[in-house]
């Protein structure tokens, strides 16, 4: 036996196809499609004494047999045992159904026993027919996640032969498993597709047993050594020495009106120390709404400008880009820094001038959207990339950037602060700065949850509070009305409150504007020639106008934790008390309670992303930034701490001391995919 390779389903192409429905694509993934639940078929009940509410066994003759017609077809029969009577019934039924209920056949079946208007009574057993003193099974069913056409017998064959064929044995040293004590990977396999009926179904099912913890270790080691690895790699490219004496972040810094906070110079040390070296810096700057990561990456930008390198900033939309834009040329260009704009709603020469910009060198930082990672574009000695709002790139988005300059810096910026035990897992391969502390100045905000029907009222509100010299927005989910969702657009919510508050001016943003046209309006706002702002989410990130007090956000039970945190975070950035109105239209899902109830009771970013990934689940919760990585199956990051962190010692330990066990590992978890992680 060998160990199992990639391509080594020797199937039919239709059973390939099925399987790879699933995700299956080698004997591998067959072993590791492990059961959804069980059923009990090692234990017979008496019909008389079996518990209700849950599958049982029983077995008994077919007494009684017809097809009744009403109220409507089905099949109705009687089954009989040494203790009494039940009848079972099949509302959807086929001829070879019938013939199994023949009178005098003895049968056995599991479902649920229900009281029933006759009596007790199945419905829709799963049945076989048997001869007296046939065995019971040895070990517990198991029911697979499947796909159409593919049943669960030929499933369990299927995984069956994989498991009689495939190399299991154990890839981690012995003393590795008793320090953790964990079983060894061939029995907790086995195991798992064909437990014993003395193992507590619970702990199958909750994968609390030591089977589960084994391959959930297993699975966190894999995805901690190709992080490690990807480190490793990167480690070892070459990158600009950045070290310069900071004359210019020491110039810009006695400009401004303010200081840095202690964690922005704890984070800003921790940035220029990884600039001073010879390899690329990845690292990843996360702080909450409003906690000053922009003037960070403008610093760092300095430092490699200082160096006799460009900068260049990418943000996810033209707006952010844009106010990124102003805000970074209003402070360095006093210093005599050339700071270049390019996005993709530039006109021809106005492109063709930023392209020859950059490409000369003149430009010592660009900013702009993804257009600044298109093939025209080329840096002259690009230093340091900065991605804002990374999360909203894919990797090869990212890396398209990084090759413009060879191998330059990167410091990827999020507002969506990352939970620890992400960290951890998904961005092992990364260093973490995290600003921890908010500015000065800044007010907390008050969150408050009201129904629609109360329009009138918050319109009143936004009037008082416009009237008092305050600003307010009005955030509306889509732009052109949508029959599916129903949903207020922000066109008709503008004319309704430019009729409804007459002594307002009343502007409106959204994302198919021209980029000047959002422009002047942004503008005339935070002028305070506009004093309610209707906008789209368009506005989510990066709008700093610190006399907005009050917030509105529409239907806010359809959007995610994420974008009404950020959409909060756009007020409360003054010295006045202000007020986030979460606005929500009922019926309200379950699960929009949840986030609802999550963003009113917290304001920390940290927290709420943290019950935002218990939610969701990592996978939605990363959305593009981990296309190529491995996600996880059967690990849960929150309630597999303790395996998270036995798995991180572990890595290193291997990768240090027994590198081939190593490799072995992540050649059976990954089967070579760990090379997808190396960027």
């Amino acid at each position: 036996m060998s160990a199992p390779s990639p391509n080594d389903l020797e199937l039919p192409k239709a059973t390939r196809d099925k399987l790879a429905k699933l995700g299956i694509h080698s004997r591998f993934d067959l072993i590791l499609h492990l059961p959804l639940r069980y059923e009990d078929e090692t234990h017979l009940y008496p019909i008389t004494d079996a518990p209700l509410g849950h599958p049982v066994l029983v077995e008994g003759e077919v007494i009684h047999n017809e097809v009744t017609y009403r109220p409507r077809r089905q099949l109705v029969c009687q089954v009989q045992d040494g203790s009494g009577v039940l009848h079972v019934r099949f509302l959807n039924f086929y001829p070879s159904q019938v013939k199994q209920f023949a009178l005098g056949n003895r049968v056995r079946l599991l479902g649920e026993i229900r009281h029933g208007f006759f009596g007790d009574e199945m419905i829709h057993p799963k049945t076989r027919v048997v001869k007296d003193g046939s065995p019971l099974n040895e070990a517990l069913t198991p029911v697979y996640p499947t796909t159409a056409s593919l049943n669960q017998p030929a499933l369990r064959k299927l995984i069956a032969q994989a498991l009689g064929e495939a190399y299991l044995a154990d890839t981690l040293p012995v003393a590795l498993l008793h320090e953790l004590q964990l079983p060894e990977f061939d029995r907790s396999v086995r195991l798992l597709h064909n437990p014993t009926p003395e193992i507590p179904q619970i702990q199958l099912i909750e994968r609390s047993h030591p089977a589960w913890r084994r391959l959930k270790f297993d699975e966190l080691l894999a995805q901690q050594l190709s992080m490690r690895l990807a480190y490793r790699a990167r480690r070892e490219r070459s990158a600009p020495v950045l070290d310069v004496a900071g004359r210019l972040l020491e110039r810009l810094l006695g400009s401004l009106p303010f200081g840095l906070t202690g964690a922005q110079a704890r984070v800003m040390d921790e940035i220029r120390r990884d600039l001073a070296l010879p390899h690329p810096m990845q690292r990843l700057l996360q702080g909450d709404v409003g906690s000053g990561k922009t003037i960070v990456a403008a610093l760092a930008a300095l430092l490699a400008i200082e160096a006799g390198h460009q900068s260049a900033l990418m943000a996810p939309t033209e707006i952010l880009a844009e106010q990124h834009y102003l805000k970074l040329s209003a402070w360095l260009a006093p210093l005599g820094v050339r700071v270049s704009w390019l996005s993709g709603s530039l006109k021809k020469a106005e492109k063709a001038s930023a392209l020859a910009d950059v490409a000369s060198g003149e430009a010592q930082l660009a900013i702009g959207t993804h257009a600044l990672f298109q093939d025209q574009v080329e840096f002259a000695r690009l230093g340091l990339a900065i991605v804002d709002e990374q999360h909203r790139f894919g990797v090869h988005q990212r890396l398209a950037l990084r090759s413009k300059g060879g191998s330059p810096h990167q410091l990827m910026m999020s507002a969506t602060p990352i939970p620890r035990t992400l960290s951890m897992s998904y961005y092992a391969d990364l260093d973490v700065s995290v600003i921890d502390e908010l500015p000065p100045g800044r007010t907390p905000i008050v969150t408050k949850l009201i129904s629609d029907a109360r329009r009138d009222e918050i319109v009143e509100r936004v009037r008082a509070k416009c009237l008092e010299g305050r600003q307010a927005y009005w955030v509306c989910p889509l732009i052109e009305e949508s029959e599916v969702l129903q949903l207020q657009t922000a066109l008709d919510t503008h004319a309704y409150l430019t009729e409804a508050l007459p002594e307002l001016a009343v502007g409106l943003v959204h994302g198919r504007m021209k980029a000047d046209e959002k422009a002047a309006v942004m503008a005339a706002f935070k002028d305070n020639h506009v004093q309610l702002l209707v906008a789209t989410t368009v506005i989510e990130v990066g709008v700093d106008v610190p006399n907005a007090s009050l917030m509105v956000i529409e239907h806010a039970e359809r959007m995610g934790l994420s974008q009404l945190h950020q959409l909060r975070g756009r007020v409360g950035r003054g010295a006045a008390e202000s007020t986030c109105i979460l606005l929500y239209s009922t019926p309200v899902s379950d699960t929009a309670k949840a986030r609802l109830r999550v963003i009113f009771e917290n304001t920390d970013g940290f927290e709420i992303a943290r019950q935002d990934l218990a939610l969701r689940g990592p996978g939605e919760f990363l959305g593009s930034r981990q296309s190529g990585a491995p996600m996880l199956r059967f690990a849960d990051l929150e309630r597999d701490l303790d395996l998270l962190e036995a798995a991180q010692d572990a890595a290193e330990r291997l990768l240090n001391q027994q590198p081939d066990a190593a490799h072995a590992h992540l050649q059976r978890w990954l089967g070579g995919r760990e090379q997808l992680l190396k960027v």
